[in-house]
């Protein structure tokens, strides 16, 4: 009872049951989805196009969170939208239609843009800035062993209990959505030691930040696009042999990823980040000329175990913000990184009609200008020092 009552009054605990409820949600309706619009709601590739722009544009909107926490507590919006979340997936079951579809994606995507961005702001706000490179990476690793799991059970009520699609997702949504009730129920409410600024904000000295969170947004979307397209076109693999290669990257995550976010500690951010990058470059130019089926598997693999150490970004950003700027900055940069969801994506499609190459070319210069933004990085960053030049200056709002 003891170890219960520590384990209930502290954040990290709330953090880790978080990390747990969101992929029992997520990835099952990411799993089902594009079976079930097919299957049951007839879609063809137009209306699947506009239902995958719809749920992009919660991620725009990720700067308003700054405005719901004029009313609300942002742990209590944290819940709420991790319960918005699981009712979307919940309900998507029930909607085998196109104007249905479309309405339970944008509640589901309103609930999980909204989470990550509070989440992320939770964090920095909770851990100190010596635990929140490896506690970060811990949340990681949560998540990947929630979502090998999860895997592996929907394989089973799939395969051999013969669940309907309306079974998974209704079972899957009221998970996530049950254990939200009993996080606003069981967990007290945890003070941040900084109260946070509750208007939108754009500091002039945080663009480094944001400059490395574009950069990351773009460089991910070819990969999530591209990547696992490349494979299906080019060298012909299956659904499942797809689905393998992404239960392999969630195993490396549950194995490595609080390693890799001690080692940022022990690092520091420019020399974390300037590692992934130049292994980043490699691989994009290694997807552009390969020719081998096999080594385009462990290219993707590759490409999916350097995205731990984007831990780093936060981390960085944690070190050189005002405490008071971490609510109204986690939605700023959701948002940052979502123009470059939307964008990337429909761009490169033109260039991939001519030449696949150049889409992961495009990529490695990607990660060069993220190359040359991180060697901006201080030593030792902090606020004042934000980057390594002589014409940094002090913090103004941009209006």
């Amino acid at each position: 009872m003891k170890q219960w009552m520590v384990l209930r009054h502290n954040p990290v605990s709330l953090l880790v049951l978080m990390s747990i409820a969101m992929p029992i949600a997520f990835h099952i309706w990411s799993a089902l989805l594009n079976n079930f619009v097919v299957e049951r709601a007839n879609f063809t590739g137009i209306e699947i196009g506009i239902l995958q722009s719809l749920r992009e544009v919660p991620g725009f909107l990720a700067f308003t969170t700054v405005f719901v926490l004029l009313i609300l507590r942002e742990q209590t919006f944290a819940v709420m939208s991790l319960a918005m979340l699981g009712l979307g997936v919940a309900l998507t079951g029930f909607f085998p239609t196109e104007y249905g579809l479309y309405f339970t994606t944008v509640l589901m995507s309103l609930g999980f843009h909204y989470f990550e961005a509070v989440k992320q702001s939770l964090s920095l706000q909770w851990l100190s800035k010596e635990e929140a490179p490896r506690v970060l990476g811990r949340l990681i690793a949560v998540g990947a062993f929630t979502s090998l799991t999860v895997y592996g059970l929907l394989w089973v009520c799939l395969e051999w209990l013969g669940w309907s699609f309306q079974t998974n997702f209704a079972l899957a949504g009221s998970v996530c959505l049950v254990l939200s009730v009993l996080m606003w129920l069981v967990f007290p409410r945890f003070e941040s030691n900084t109260t946070q600024h509750k208007t939108l904000i754009l500091r002039r000295r945080y663009w480094l930040y944001y400059t490395l969170t574009f950069l990351s947004g773009a460089r991910r979307q070819i990969f999530v696009v591209f990547a696992a397209f490349l494979m299906v076109e080019k060298f012909g693999y299956s659904a499942s042999e797809i689905t393998l290669l992404f239960l392999i990257n969630y195993a490396f995550n549950w194995l490595f990823a609080e390693r890799i976010g001690s080692l940022i500690g022990h690092w520091g951010e420019r020399a974390s980040l300037t590692f992934e990058y130049v292994g980043l470059i490699l691989v994009f130019l290694a997807y552009g000329l390969v020719t081998h089926p096999i080594l385009a598997a462990t290219l993707y693999v590759v490409d999916h175990m350097f995205f731990a150490l984007a831990i780093a970004i936060s981390t960085y950003f944690q070190k050189i913000a005002d405490p008071r700027d971490m609510a109204s900055s986690a939605g700023v940069s959701f948002t940052i990184n979502h123009i470059a969801a939307v964008v990337v994506p429909a761009a490169l499609g033109l260039v991939w009609m001519v030449s696949s190459m150049w889409v992961f070319f495009i990529g490695a210069g990607f990660a060069i200008l993220s190359l040359i933004a991180a060697q901006l990085i201080p030593r030792h960053p902090k606020a004042g020092e934000e980057v390594n030049l002589p014409f940094a200056t002090a913090s103004h709002p941009i209006t």
